[in-house]
């Protein structure tokens, strides 16, 4: 070779495209630091990169089919996804953060002196609807919205990381506006 790059280099772009685990391992080995770099620098938060790489390599691995080494080395192409799962996450992290705001602006107003019939059917709706998530988005939440803990206070009660903690928050809202969505949706008997 007289590009003095190493052999493997020659053919992880198609070994990778071909689906073959040991070209996972190698891409993996070989970029999940630069993944890892530019995530941090996008997210600034160490846990969200961390979760940010390991989506990268999964929706790499799981869409490999849509990857071509004709059109683009590998580095790129994992860069690419990187910038997506990068931006996903800091608009899912903006919105749960309004959520959020939203739901305790809204606690902080004047309680009643005694329960509105339709807060506690409200809240019996939700409690319903965390149990059916399951865990540990149930206790998350449950922490978030009853005990009105934040994510890093959640993070060490639970002993998780941060960036796990919120990356529950963010899909068990998403699960939860769905399904509430569903049932107002659902024609009154």
């Amino acid at each position: 070779m007289s590009s003095g790059a190493p052999e493997w280099d020659d053919g992880l772009d198609e070994a990778f495209a071909a689906g073959e685990e040991a070209a996972l391992a190698e891409a993996y080995r070989r970029f999940a630091p630069l993944v890892r770099s530019m995530s941090l620098r996008r997210l600034a938060d160490a846990a969200a990169a961390d979760d940010a790489v390991q989506e990268v390599f999964i929706r790499a691995w799981r869409y490999r089919q849509t990857y071509s080494p004709a059109r683009s080395t590998l580095a790129a192409w994992l860069i690419g996804i990187s910038r997506n799962v990068a931006a996903t996450m800091t608009s899912s992290r903006i919105r749960e953060d309004e959520i959020m705001e939203g739901a305790a602006s809204r606690e902080q107003r004047s309680v009643p002196a005694r329960p509105d019939p339709e807060t506690v059917a409200d809240k019996v709706v939700l409690d319903a609807e965390l149990t059916r998530l399951g865990e540990p988005q149930h206790s998350i939440l449950r922490l978030a919205f009853h005990e009105d803990l934040t994510h890093q206070q959640i993070s060490d009660r639970l002993e998780l990381p941060l960036g796990t903690v919120k990356s529950h928050i963010r899909r068990g809202l998403t699960q939860l506006r769905q399904r509430l969505e569903v049932s107002d949706a659902a024609p009154a008997r």
